[in-house]
């Protein structure tokens, strides 16, 4: 793929002096626009090859009247047409820095017309990861971003640019608090495009350093936007995801007792044990138990009473390391849920330090940039994730920060908090995998409100939306956020329970269990009751066992995104390399049709394609070619109905 756009302006720095360099940046000091100050800086610039694939730029830029110095850390990648950067501010000098402001870590110009791809975040109302179209013509103004602090709340921090010509741009932004992009388009000079924090006017102290948010740009030409979007999936997974023990995660299954329990409320040593041997007795073992909110003191408050990071040992006598240690004898992991920036009244937090926390109300922000609170956080929660024998760290955020950072801030000092909470986040976080390098994380914020790609290289989301287990609402998850995420899941409720619906057990629903399924497959059932229909359960989930290789494939939605019931749903996961392939397919509960034709993408025409329905004994062949051009013809009699067919080249 050529590099094209502004990608090609970027790589040039690689083999240019850093003061012929042409920023795709800016900012204001004193005053003045970085255009015109950037000239009289001293410039230098430091190449180093990173790996076999990467390469890294540093230009510097110093100002020799006030000793501030603007550090530019690009790096390229070889294997994709992708680059991204940081910028760095600091002040080396002995007094206070002028004042910075309306710093845009992106700041360039496009010439042409150009679609806006992008998707709603998650605001947890069924309508989590819309993929969204907006025309930018000219003389017409777009803004996306954050709200209250947490990045995918509102809008997602991932979007693609389509220009006419079959090229393209996508733009990722890495900060986990509030960002702010804009797409100005004028008459005359054709679309700027602005990204950065939204808030940005502060002096630097003597010795003070702060970084903008990460960019990531991969340019794209030839073909459509939808096979961009596969290139990214695939850098993502090259380069930007968790790989605890060196290798990307696996689809994993997770079961918990959270929705008999009251989270873990109600939850205790004897209870959680014999849930784990419900689930080993029915032939369903998980590969995580997945412990919580409220394992810990919560003082009567219930499980929202965060800030006293000490188990209970009222219901868990020996710790949570007696259910740990359960799991491991029968070959089970552990994860334990944590919000430590949410601080309430009447918490050891509240009462020990409240110079750590940030506000006055009931709800307070434990400041992860205070290095004290930081430190102290990070070796608190590493013994527990060691004495307590926890395999998987999950971090939830169940409220808005911003209001918080911004009142803490001088007028001569905006954004400054917001900055060191985010740099303190993402050093606990480092420091936690430097310390458990086997160990996943699951980001978590009330859902997926906080999937910023900085968060994303650290993370998954295993619980992406707050919007919880409604199928026509998690088909269109699966759908919007798979083009740009090779990794997500949620739960299912395949089997609606007694205790939860009345009047006694209900069959198992495969449709609800395919609609909230993915990466993973998280399990809530009243594993207690009996009755349940456990030889479906456990045919569903060997079916999805022998699947979920394909959902690190490539992504191609075979039906619009919509939330109407009266139509069907239907996406494919392509593997080009293994020749084999899966495409699901929903018939909604109202919709009169009883067959969809659905034309397959990224086939080899000439090959010859064995497919299998899991439910259907009947094996199809067709070409490559008459599964693109005629498509693939599912029937479902039923409604509401499910499909899963899978795909393999024949060898002859």
């Amino acid at each position: 793929m050529k590099r094209s756009l502004l990608l090609g302006v970027v790589t040039a720095w690689l083999a240019c002096p850093a003061s012929a360099v042409t920023p795709t940046f800016s900012f204001t000091c004193a005053g003045q626009p970085s255009t015109e100050l950037l000239g009289g800086w001293e410039a230098t610039r430091e190449a180093r090859p990173l790996d076999a694939e990467r390469s890294e730029l540093t230009l510097r830029w110093a100002d020799p009247k006030s000793g501030l110095v603007l550090r530019c850390v690009l790096v390229e990648y070889r294997d994709f047409p992708t680059v991204e950067w940081t910028l760095y501010f600091k002040n080396t000098g002995a007094t206070d820095s002028p004042i910075l402001e309306n710093i845009q870590a992106l700041d360039t110009t496009l010439t042409g017309e150009f679609l806006l791809h992008h998707n709603v975040g998650s605001p947890a109302n069924g309508n989590d990861y819309q993929p969204l179209e907006t025309p930018l013509r000219p003389n017409m103004t777009k803004r996306i971003g954050g709200a209250g602090g947490r990045p995918t709340n509102s809008d997602w921090s991932y979007f693609n640019l389509e220009t006419s010509a079959s090229t393209g741009l996508i733009v990722a932004v890495g900060w986990p608090g509030q960002w702010a992009a804009e797409f100005d388009h004028d008459q005359a000079h054709g679309l700027r495009v602005r990204v950065g924090q939204e808030r940005t006017r502060f002096k630097l102290l003597p010795g003070e350093e702060v970084r903008t948010p990460l960019i990531v740009l991969q340019t794209w030409q030839g073909g459509d936007w939808i096979r961009a979007q596969n290139v990214w999936r695939r850098w993502m997974m090259a380069h930007a995801m968790p790989k605890p023990g060196g290798a990307l995660p696996p689809a994993l299954m997770f079961a918990s007792s959270s929705r008999q329990l009251n989270e873990m409320i109600g939850a205790n040593e004897s209870n959680q044990v014999a849930f784990i041997n419900r689930y080993i007795e029915e032939g369903l073992k998980p590969d995580y138990w997945w412990m919580d909110a409220g394992w810990y003191n919560h003082h009567g408050g219930g499980w929202p009473r965060v800030g006293t990071w000490e188990v209970d040992t009222n219901r868990f006598p020996r710790g949570l390391r007696a259910v740990s240690d359960h799991a491991h004898a029968h070959g089970l992991k552990t994860l334990l849920w944590f919000e430590p920036e949410r601080v309430t009244p009447g918490t050891w937090l509240m009462t020990n330090h409240p110079d750590w926390l940030l506000g006055d109300g009931q709800d307070r922000l434990l400041n992860l940039g205070n290095d004290a609170a930081r430190r102290w956080l990070t070796d608190h929660t590493d013994t527990l994730l060691t004495e307590q024998g926890i395999d998987l760290y999950r971090q939830d955020f169940n409220f808005d920060p911003l209001g918080f950072w911004r009142a803490a801030d001088a007028p001569d000092r905006q954004g400054i908090t917001e900055i060191k909470h985010v740099t303190g986040y993402l050093a606990y976080w480092d420091e936690l995998r430097r310390r458990h390098p086997n160990m996943l994380i699951d980001s978590c914020a009330s859902g997926g409100r906080r999937n910023d790609i900085e968060t994303m290289r650290r993370a998954v989301p295993l619980w992406r939306s707050d919007y919880a287990y409604e199928a026509i609402g998690h088909q269109g998850m699966m759908l919007g956020l798979s083009l740009w995420l090779p990794y997500h899941g949620t739960g299912t409720v395949a089997a609606r329970n007694a205790s939860y619906y009345g009047g006694g057990p209900s069959p198992v629903e495969p449709y609800a269990f395919w609609s909230n399924v993915g990466q993973t497959l998280g399990f809530g059932l009243d594993i207690r009751e009996r009755q349940l229909d456990y030889a479906t359960l456990r045919r569903l989930v060997a079916q999805w066992r022998s699947i979920n290789a394909n959902y690190y494939g490539d992504f191609y939605p075979l039906l619009p995104w919509s939330r109407d019931d009266a139509v069907w749903s239907a996406w494919q996961f392509d593997r080009p390399a293994a020749g084999a392939g899966l495409v699901q397919v929903f018939r909604r509960h109202n919709s009169p049709c009883e067959s969809a034709r659905l034309k397959l993408r990224g086939l080899q025409p000439a090959a010859r394609y064995r497919l299998t329905d899991l439910d259907v004994a009947a094996v199809r062949e067709l070409t490559g070619k008459e599964l693109m051009e005629e498509g693939l013809t599912v029937t479902l009699l039923n409604k509401p109905q499910a499909a899963v067919v899978q795909y393999e080249a024949i060898v002859k």
